[in-house]
């Protein structure tokens, strides 16, 4: 940096800074960054010392894509606008996804009920009360035929949110398209995949972790002859960030999920570059616009060196991070729930500075109900009048060069290094989530995220600041209290009407292979063109593999 200007600035700072300071101090915000940081007094090229913009950040689309993944970004095409939907019936479903499509959105993305995440079909006791209640219910083909009914599967680019059962639902989609005579190789979509954030996030998981990660080769090594333009996994740090981690715990936990990944196909005897350009990541957007842009443009440039470093990929394609989004559910508040559109514009906002591939913007009722007709429409147009009157797609990373963005871009590249590290030391990312490393670490930043609010060291308008405790009528989404019942009578004319030994004979498959230790997936794709159920087919997977127990780590 010139001495001058360093000169001058350390002249400002204590000549013309420092007494207005002592006047008007700053507000203070306890936790406003990762790992309870603040902003500097002000961001000045002495903010980047030793700092170089060839090397930390590059060009748009070369590495290391801290500036993006494409050389002329959102000028060229637009983020995908997918919104994440699902609820009660495959056909409420189905008719929501047609509404979504004919108003603009450009890709699906599939919401599926508990009992479908974790492998019960709407007929066992373990559904009772929550079969469609926060996604849609899919037991057997003929539901996922209703769910994609209209749609031009080979045209459309479909996103599947399902982890432990997600071999079942890609082979279901699978069979569908089979069965209109279309030919796998020309689908496209995302199945989420990611199970070791379930462990830590949201507790979906059926088997223990190393089970799971079999399966999860399983579905590597199949997909890649059989769906081969999938993607395959989506590592999340979403739920990681959901369930109270910072900015930096995101990066660092998600990266460390995708390189256990990386390291599971490449045992799958899959090629790193092939199977690199297939995968993808989903991140949060949470309210700090620019801590958020930059922990965008961070995930970039770790992810373009962890390829290069552990993995010897040298190929742009093989090193590039890409990305899906959504803004965040955990800010979004039941009190004043129209102030909930306002923060999901800015998180969208930095979504886009940050360049994401794909966007799903929450809801404004997301924390009363499921999203209703009118919420979910001005949730799309939240994206598309960002992308239509803004002029924030018309530059390529626009952020690039401020001095604050580039300073915390490098703060959370060292922060999240430093728990890399520390995850190595434990013996990788499914030892550390095994020995309850990553979980304290979450449920410890989440603690400090609520004593801050509690404090009112973290303003939340409507909840500590700003209250009014006025109600404000929305008209909720229900869902129809019949579909259970429904449901339940649907499973009995399939368990009636289909090839019961057939359908027995190719279950049994699936637990033969499981038990042999072969690849599964051809075999579940057998199971459900025998229109055997999701439930059934897990079941044979349980009994192989067990049951996984929470890890106590408090």
């Amino acid at each position: 940096m010139d001495q001058d200007w360093k000169r001058r600035t350390e002249r400002w700072r204590a000549e013309v800074l420092g007494p207005t300071t002592a006047k008007s101090p700053p507000r203070r915000r306890a936790g406003l960054l990762a790992q309870g940081g603040d902003y500097d007094d002000v961001y000045a090229p002495d903010s980047l010392d030793g700092w170089d913009p060839a090397v930390d950040v590059g060009l748009p689309g070369e590495a290391p894509f801290v500036r993006g993944v494409q050389p002329n970004m959102y000028r060229g095409r637009l983020w995908t606008m997918r919104q994440y939907a699902g609820f009660g019936s495959a056909r409420a479903s189905n008719e929501r996804f047609k509404l979504l499509l004919a108003r603009g959105q450009t890709g699906l993305s599939v919401a599926f009920d508990l009992p479908t995440q974790l492998g019960r079909d709407s007929d066992h006791p373990l559904s009772l009360g929550e079969v469609g209640k926060v996604g849609v219910a899919i037991d057997s083909i003929e539901d996922m035929e209703v769910l994609l009914d209209g749609l031009h599967l080979d045209k459309l680019s479909t996103s599947m949110t399902i982890n432990a059962t997600a071999g079942i639902l890609l082979a279901l989609y699978v069979a569908v398209a089979r069965r209109r005579g279309i030919d796998p190789r020309k689908l496209r979509g995302t199945i989420q995949n990611d199970l070791l954030k379930e462990y830590v996030a949201r507790g979906t998981y059926i088997h223990p972790p190393r089970a799971s990660l079999k399966l999860t080769g399983d579905i590597f090594q199949w997909a890649s002859a059989e769906v081969p333009h999938w993607n395959v996994i989506s590592v999340s740090g979403y739920h990681l960030r959901e369930a109270g981690c910072d900015a930096a715990q995101e990066l660092a936990f998600t990266l460390a999920d995708g390189i256990a990944y990386v390291e599971t196909a490449l045992a799958s005897g899959l090629d790193a570059v092939g199977f690199a350009s297939q995968l993808s990541f989903f991140f949060n957007v949470h309210n700090n616009l620019l801590e958020e842009v930059a922990k965008f443009r961070a995930a970039r440039f770790l992810w373009a060196d962890i390829m290069a470093r552990r993995f010897g990929v040298t190929s742009a394609k093989g090193r590039a991070l890409k990305f899906h989004c959504q803004t965040a559910g955990a800010t979004l508040t039941a009190q004043q729930p129209l102030n909930n559109i306002v923060r999901v514009t800015l998180q969208a906002l930095a979504a886009v500075l940050g360049g994401a591939q794909s966007l799903h913007t929450n809801s404004f009722d997301e924390a009363l109900a499921l999203p209703s007709e009118q919420s979910a429409t001005i949730a799309l147009r939240t994206q598309q009048i960002l992308a239509s009157e803004t002029g924030v797609a018309d530059v390529v990373d626009p952020l690039g060069g401020s001095y604050a963005v580039e300073a915390l871009t490098r703060r959370l590249v060292e922060l999240a290094r430093g728990y890399l590290d520390r995850i190595d030391a434990l013996g990788g990312m499914v030892a550390a989530i095994e020995q309850g490393y990553v979980q304290r670490e979450v449920q410890e930043a989440a603690f400090r995220y609520q004593l801050e609010i509690e404090r009112g060291d973290r303003p939340i308008v409507g909840v500590n600041v700003h209250r009014d405790d006025r109600a404000e009528p929305v008209p909720l989404l229900q869902v129809d209290p019949s579909l259970e019942a429904q449901q339940r009578e649907a499973l009995a004319r399939l368990r009636a009407t289909r090839d019961s030994d057939a359908a027995v004979r190719a279950v049994e498959a699936v637990e033969a292979r499981a038990r042999e230790g072969s690849n599964v997936m051809p075999a579940v794709l057998a199971a459900v063109e025998a229109r055997a159920t999701l439930g059934e087919v897990s079941d044979a997977l349980r009994r192989v593999y067990g049951e996984h127990t929470e890890i106590k780590t408090l």
